[in-house]
C-alpha cells in the first residue's frame, strides 16, 4: 500500500485512526484504502453547497441548495404510492418537500409553524418547485448560518459521508502533524501560484466556503492542478525507471547483420514499402545495432504493414547469429504469424519453428530440441514460448505482437528468456491497436515509439453502417449480392453457443440459417474450438475463393488478409469495445473493392454502445478510434495493465488532463537532475505497491 517517505504516521494502517475498527477497515479497504495516506488521498466526486442558506424565492429547478421556511401543511396524499407532501414558505416564496418513504412520527414533527431547513436537489414539481427526500432539520432557526462546503465522497455500504468525512478529519489532523517534506517545489514546476501538497489535499478535502462550486470542480484548480501533476511524475517516472533498469541492467548483442538475408527479402516482396515503413524500419535497424537493448513499441493502424518490419528485424538477427522469437496472443494470429514467416524467410534458407500449447507432446519435444540447440533461428508462438521449460541457444530479438492483450507481465517474462547468458535480448513490441500520443508518451515511457501513419497504395476507406437486426433479411439480401458479384463476405458472430442471457446468435446456428437463406453459396465456420488444422483449412479455403460466405467468431480480429472480401457483418457489435470492432473491421478494405462493415445490433442499446458505433460510423481513423476508446474505456483496459492496479489514478485524467503530459515529461528531465532523492518518495506517494509490476 502507497506510503509517506518522510513520514511513517501517514503510511501506518487506517486502524490508527479512532473510531475505525476491523470492520470498518474491510469497509475502507473495499475503496481501496488501507493507509491513513491513502484516505488523504481518497479525494471528493464533488461537493455541496450549504455555505448559507437560501431564500426559497431564489432557488431554481436542479441545483443543490440550503433552504428554510416555516411549515404551512403536512399532508399524506393517498393514492396507489402514498406521499407525504410538506409545503414550507418563507415570505419570498414556497417550496413543497416529498417523502415517498416516511415514518408516521415525521407527519407530527412537521407541524404547522414549524421551522425546517432542508438540503436537496431543487425540481419542477405539479405545484411548483419541490425536493424529494430532501435531509431535513426541524426547530431550526433561519438566521443559523450553513454548514459550508461539504465534500461527497465514493462510498460503500456501511460507510456513509458522516463517517468518511469525520476519519478525513482525523486523516488531516495528523498531516497536520507530520508536515510532510515538499517533493515538487516551485522551481520544478515553476508556477509560484501551486500550493504545496499538504495545502492541495486540504484544499479539495475543505476547501474555502467562499468558492464557487465551478471552481472547485474546474481542471485548473490549483490544488487540484498540483496533484495532477504530482500523480502524473509518479507514473512517467516509475515507467522510466522500468527502462534504465533493463537497459543497465545487461547488454544486449549488436545485430548490424550483413544485410544479405535483408537485400534478398526486399527483392523478393510483391511490393514496395511505404515511406513510413522505411522509417520506422530504419529506427529499428538503429537500435539493434546498439549495445542498449531496443525498447520500441510500433504502433499501426490496421493493414500497414507492421509484419514487415518485424520480418525485416527477424533476418537483421539470424544474419547476426541470433534466433528471433514472436509472440501473438492468439493461435490463429500466431499461426497467420507462421505462415507468412515461413512463407518468407524459408525460400531465403531461414529455418521457422512453431510452437503452441496445442501442440502433440513429440513435435513440442522437437520444437523445443530446435530451440535450445539452435537449430531453430526464427520461433513463433502464442503464451507456450514463456513457458519454463523452452529455452533458446541465443535470443537476440523478442517480437510481441498485439502486447496489450497479454498485459505488461507476460512481455517482461520472455524478456527473461534472454537473461540466463547475461544477455538482454531487443525487444519489438507491435500493436494495431493505435494508442493516443498523450497516453502513449506516459504509459509507455519505457520504450521508443514509432508511428507507421501511411497504408499501403490502393487500401479503400470502409462504409461503415449500423443496422437492428429486425432488419437481418436486408443483410442477409446484401450478401447475396455481393457474392454474386464474385466477392466475399464475413459474418461474425460473438458467441459459439447459444445464450439466452446475452441475446447473441451463436455461429453454427448463423451458418444453419444462412445456408438455409442462401443455398447458393459456399458457407464456411471458423471458431476457437476448432482443431487448428480444421480452423486452417477453412481459412485457406477462404483465401482460396473455394468459400463465399465465412461464419466465425472473433478469432478472426487480426491476422486474416483476403483482399477479395468487401463486406463484414458483426452481430452484436454493442458486444464488443471500439479497438476490437476497428479491428474486425480491418478485414475488409484490403482489395481495389468498395468495401463495407454493417453492424448489426439489437436494440436497446446502452448510450456507451451507442458512443461506440456512432464513432465507428464516422470514422475509420484508428488513432482517433483509439482516443474516443480510451474516453469510453479508460487506460487501464485500453493498456491491459487493468489487472496490475497500475493505472489506477487517483485524481489525473489521462483524456482531460492530456495537455500535461509534455509538461510532465520535463519536469522528470530536471527531477532527476535536480532532485533526485525525490523520485523515490513521489513514487511511493502515488504508485506504492503498484510499481513494482515495472520490476518484474
Amino acid at each position: 500500500m502507497p506510503a509517506e517517505a518522510d513520514g511513517d504516521a501517514l503510511g501506518q494502517p487506517v486502524t490508527s485512526l479512532r473510531g475505525v475498527g476491523e470492520r470498518q477497515a474491510e469497509r475502507l479497504a473495499q475503496l481501496g484504502i488501507h493507509s491513513v495516506h491513502d484516505l488523504l488521498l481518497h479525494l471528493p466526486l464533488r461537493y455541496e453547497d450549504r455555505s448559507r442558506v437560501r431564500r426559497l424565492g431564489e432557488l431554481r429547478p436542479g441545483e443543490q441548495a440550503l433552504a428554510s421556511g416555516t411549515v404551512e401543511l403536512a399532508e399524506i396524499a393517498r393514492g396507489r404510492r402514498n406521499r407525504l407532501l410538506c409545503r414550507i414558505t418563507d415570505g419570498t416564496g414556497a417550496l413543497t418537500l416529498v417523502f415517498f418513504h416516511f415514518h408516521p412520527g415525521l407527519q407530527k414533527r412537521l407541524a404547522r409553524g414549524t421551522r425546517v431547513r432542508c438540503f436537496g436537489e431543487v425540481r419542477d414539481g405539479p405545484s411548483g418547485l419541490q425536493m424529494i427526500h430532501p435531509e431535513l432539520e426541524t426547530g431550526v432557526d433561519a438566521a443559523e448560518g450553513g454548514d459550508g462546503l461539504l465534500p461527497v465522497y465514493p462510498a460503500t455500504q456501511g460507510l456513509n459521508q458522516t463517517a468518511l468525512r469525520r476519519l478525513v478529519d482525523g486523516a488531516i489532523a495528523l498531516l497536520d502533524a507530520v508536515a510532510p517534506a515538499e517533493l515538487l517545489p516551485p522551481t520544478l514546476h515553476g508556477d509560484a501560484a501551486l500550493p504545496t501538497f499538504p495545502e492541495a489535499v486540504k484544499g479539495l478535502h475543505r476547501p474555502p466556503d467562499d468558492t464557487p462550486l465551478a471552481t472547485l470542480e474546474a481542471r485548473d484548480y490549483p490544488p487540484r492542478r498540483r496533484l495532477v501533476l504530482e500523480e502524473l511524475l509518479a507514473h512517467h517516472l516509475t515507467l522510466r525507471r522500468q527502462r534504465h533498469r533493463l537497459r543497465d541492467r545487461a547488454a544486449a548483442p549488436v545485430l548490424r547483420g550483413t544485410g544479405r538475408l535483408v537485400a534478398a527479402f526486399r527483392e523478393a516482396l510483391a511490393f514496395t514499402l511505404t515511406a513510413a515503413q522505411e522509417r520506422v524500419d530504419r529506427e529499428t535497424a538503429a537500435d539493434m545495432a546498439s549495445r542498449a537493448p531496443m525498447l520500441r513499441l510500433v504502433q499501426g493502424d490496421v493493414g500497414s504493414g507492421k509484419t514487415v518490419i518485424a520480418a525485416l528485424a527477424a533476418l537483421r538477427s539470424v544474419e547476426s547469429g541470433m534466433q528471433t522469437a514472436i509472440m501473438a496472443p492468439t493461435e490463429l494470429l500466431a499461426e497467420q504469424h507462421y505462415r507468412n514467416f515461413r512463407d518468407w524467410l524459408e525460400p531465403l534458407g531461414v529455418e521457422v519453428a512453431w510452437l503452441s500449447g496445442r501442440m502433440p507432446a513429440s513435435e513440442r519435444r522437437e520444437a523445443l530440441r530446435a530451440l535450445a540447440d539452435g537449430d531453430s533461428q526464427v520461433v513463433v508462438g502464442t503464451h507456450a514460448l514463456f513457458q519454463d521449460d523452452v529455452t533458446f541457444s541465443r535470443l537476440g530479438l523478442v517480437v510481441v505482437d498485439e502486447q496489450h492483450r497479454f498485459g505488461v507481465h507476460q512481455r517482461l517474462a520472455l524478456r527473461e528468456k534472454g537473461q540466463r547468458e547475461h544477455a538482454q535480448p531487443h525487444q519489438l513490441i507491435m500493436t494495431a491497436t493505435p494508442i493516443p500520443r498523450t497516453l502513449a508518451m506516459t504509459a509507455y515511457a519505457d520504450l521508443d515509439v514509432s508511428v507507421i501513419d501511411e497504408l499501403p497504395p490502393g487500401r479503400t476507406p470502409v462504409k461503415t453502417v449500423a443496422v437492428p437486426d429486425t432488419r437481418r433479411d436486408e443483410v442477409v439480401a446484401g450478401i447475396a449480392k455481393a457474392c454474386a458479384e464474385g466477392r466475399q463476405a464475413y459474418w461474425v458472430c460473438t458467441l459459439i453457443e447459444e445464450s439466452d442471457t446475452l441475446q447473441a446468435q451463436a455461429a453454427a446456428e448463423t451458418v444453419e440459417l444462412l445456408q438455409e437463406a442462401l443455398p447458393e453459396l459456399r458457407i464456411g465456420l471458423v471458431h476457437g474450438r476448432l482443431k487448428a488444422a480444421e480452423k486452417d483449412g477453412v481459412m485457406r479455403a477462404f483465401a482460396d475463393g473455394d468459400v463465399d460466405l465465412l461464419v466465425a467468431t472473433t478469432v478472426i480480429e487480426v491476422g486474416v488478409d483476403v483482399p477479395n472480401a468487401s463486406l463484414l457483418v458483426i452481430e452484436n457489435p454493442e458486444r464488443l469495445g471500439l479497438a476490437q470492432l476497428h479491428q474486425l473491421r480491418g478485414r475488409v478494405g484490403r482489395g481495389t473493392a468498395a468495401s463495407s462493415c454493417v453492424l448489426l445490433y439489437h436494440a436497446p442499446l446502452t448510450e456507451t454502445a451507442k458512443a461506440r458505433l456512432a464513432v465507428l460510423r464516422e470514422s475509420n481513423d484508428g488513432f482517433e478510434i483509439a482516443r474516443c476508446d480510451l474516453e469510453i474505456r479508460g487506460p487501464g483496459e485500453l493498456l491491459g495493465t487493468r489487472q496490475t492496479g497500475a493505472w489506477a489514478l487517483r485524481v489525473a485524467d489521462l483524456v482531460a488532463d492530456g495537455e500535461l503530459i509534455p509538461r510532465v515529461q520535463q519536469m522528470a528531465d530536471r527531477l532527476l537532475q535536480e532532485a533526485p532523492a525525490s523520485a523515490d518518495p513521489l513514487i511511493e506517494r502515488w504508485v506504492g505497491a503498484a510499481a513494482r509490476y515495472g520490476r518484474v
